[in-house]
């Protein structure tokens, strides 16, 4: 089975001169709803290794929902559509129901709204100020306890809070991968027409594909510590003949998820571990089930919690 999982992100080179002031959890609380509160249009790019793409988001909050619309710049042209929780995505000249995204959010949205687990899990510092597409912003570094996570860096607009870069960062601080953004207009003067597709004349309607919450007696003996289960579904994949359990822990800021499934030995069902960016994915047969670990950690956590896999059965 093929996972296919846009994480967005950006990191310039941490310096050792670093601050080591704290920062508040209280002061972050901003930070975590600007994204869902804030009115914005703007350009950012992602890079990981020499890979370079160019997108560009529109954001309008109302009392009690959030539009949004991501759309690539480089290539063939995509697009994905969110309002209140549900996702769509553009495929073969048509928007179709993707489900709701469990588990970490996508930029800017990227902090969750419960910052007190953060804290159990990364030492918070003040790491100055700075200025991102034209914005002042307010830098700060996440850097993990363990080695079993990223370090993260985080650049966050000064007058309304919504986030303007991250940065991901392995044990020796080199790059992992990166966003940025080059371009960005912030308040209500966002237009709502740049919310419609340009690639289909109808907008997204109907519920986003069904999943299933279920107990699957599949249990991880050795989830990293401030890991928690936020979500365990039955759900159908594109190309699967099964419904696949699907599993999501999270830390605040990094995510992990297990895919459960059939072992149909298809050609892509091949043992092994891949990286793309702060992205690794690890594949591994476990009896008669192919199981999938998918997460922002490295490589020797992604082994640790799939290794520890177990039906606990029923």
């Amino acid at each position: 089975m093929r996972v296919s999982i846009v994480i967005l992100s950006l990191l310039i080179w941490a310096s050792p001169a670093l601050a080591k002031t704290p920062v508040s959890i209280d002061w972050l609380k901003t930070m975590a709803f600007a994204s869902h509160q804030t009115d914005y249009t703007g350009v950012f790019v992602y890079q990981y290794a020499n890979h370079v793409e160019t997108s560009r988001i529109t954001h309008i909050a109302e009392a009690d929902s959030e539009y949004e619309k991501l759309e690539s710049l480089d290539g063939s042209r995509r697009e994905i559509i969110r309002h209140h929780g549900q996702v769509w995505c553009f495929v073969n000249h048509k928007i179709v129901p993707a489900g709701t995204r469990p588990g970490r959010n996508a930029f800017p949205a990227l902090l969750p709204e419960q910052l007190s687990i953060l804290g159990e899990n990364y030492e918070l510092r003040d790491a100055g100020t700075d200025r991102v597409a034209g914005h002042n912003a307010q830098a700060i570094l996440f850097q993990p306890k363990d080695n079993l996570r990223y370090a993260h860096k985080i650049w966050v607009h000064v007058d309304s809070g919504l986030l303007l870069k991250a940065a991901v960062l392995d044990e020796k601080a080199r790059v992992v991968e990166q966003y940025a953004f080059t371009q960005l207009q912030i308040g209500r003067e966002v237009d709502r027409a740049a919310l419609k597709s340009q690639l289909v004349g109808l907008q997204p309607s109907g519920p986003a594909n069904q999943s299933v919450n279920i107990n699957s007696g599949w249990v991880i003996d050795a989830m990293p510590a401030g890991f928690r289960k936020v979500t365990e579904i039955q759900r159908s994949m594109r190309r699967q003949h099964a419904p696949v359990i699907q599993i999501v822990f999270t830390d605040g800021l990094s995510a992990v998820s297990l895919f459960i499934e059939p072992n149909d030995k298809d050609e892509d069902d091949i043992e092994g571990l891949s990286t793309r960016g702060a992205i690794n994915l690890y594949q591994k047969l476990v009896g008669d089930k192919l199981i999938t670990a998918v997460g922002e950690v490295p490589p020797r956590a992604l082994i640790q919690v799939l290794d520890s896999a177990r039906y606990n059965g029923k």
